[in-house]
């Protein structure tokens, strides 16, 4: 018991310490929040939005993740990158934290992190089932940014390891990672058009509804957070031309929340009682969506 107290000791004191800069990541979700609030009723007011029922799931979904991180879901992410700490390579964070670089070459590579991690989200299925809730939704609009499935939290500190045993301070990682995650609210509408150079450098609405769509030449393209430079460096950029079928390639037929979060995962169980051999039940669940 004396270890676990002195590990929340040590949580405790370094929120302490980077309190101010996670305020201004409050204040910036609590923005975003009210964006989106006004963009809905922007939409109620012109009757753009015909679909209400995505929007209600949207909110019911987001309900159940607060929820969760309520209930210390979002302990399990911070405690298992506090546990990998002590095995870091460097100490950045005691020896650089004061640097003009620290900053911003944490919030790259963790820009790049989550291009990779959401790339592999894409690639393995049992990753897209997770993620799969994000996609489903047949309207864009701003409330789509807050359809995350409420088990991301289980597998996506993972991807965060490496920087920690770079040296980089834990909390400092999480605070990159919710900056990049954060920037991507505003870029789930569409009333925001192509934006000239800013396309070809930023990750924008216009790159973010290429991601979303279902055509074809859309599929699996512009995974990056902040940054659209990723997918131009490895070959998964795809410009905004024809119109955006958004949703993925099976249209879902349920408005059931809790089918909507679990739906792949009992597909990935159908195709393990119906596949023969170890090789294709290892596909069915590591292999890529659809393989």
């Amino acid at each position: 018991m004396a270890e676990f107290d002195l590990f929340f000791f040590y949580l405790e004191k370094e929120f302490t310490r980077l309190a101010a800069p996670y305020s201004w990541t409050e204040l910036a979700g609590l923005a975003f929040l009210l964006l989106t609030i006004l963009e809905t009723g922007w939409d109620v007011i012109t009757r753009h939005r015909t679909h209400w029922k995505e929007t209600l799931i949207n909110a019911f979904i987001f309900a159940g993740n607060i929820l969760l991180d309520i209930l210390g879901l979002g302990l399990l992410f911070l405690a298992g990158l506090f546990f990998v700490e002590p095995f870091a390579f460097l100490d950045l964070k005691e020896t650089s934290a004061d640097s003009w670089w620290y900053w911003p070459a944490l919030i790259l590579l963790a820009d790049l992190t989550y291009y990779w991690m959401h790339r592999t989200e894409h690639e393995i299925r049992l990753l897209w089932a997770v993620h799969v809730v994000h996609h489903s939704s047949e309207e864009y609009n701003l409330t789509t940014a807050y359809r995350l499935s409420w088990f991301e939290g289980l597998f996506e500190w993972i991807f965060l390891v490496p920087m920690i045993l770079l040296g980089f301070g834990t909390v400092e990682v999480l605070l990159a990672f919710i900056i990049v995650v954060q920037y991507q609210t505003w870029i789930h509408t569409e009333k925001i058009k192509r934006l000239g150079w800013l396309d070809h450098v930023f990750n924008t609405p216009s790159n973010h509804r290429v991601h979303h769509g279902s055509n074809p030449k859309y599929l699996d393209k512009n995974y990056g957070g902040i940054l659209i430079l990723w997918d131009r460096l490895f070959g998964t950029y795809e410009r905004e031309q024809e119109v955006v079928r958004f949703g993925i390639t099976e249209t879902l037929t349920t408005s059931n929340p809790l089918k909507i979060l679990t739906h792949e995962f009992v597909s990935i169980l159908s195709d393990l009682k119906e596949r023969k051999g170890i090789g294709a039940r290892l596909r069915a669940v590591f292999g890529p969506p659809g393989g």
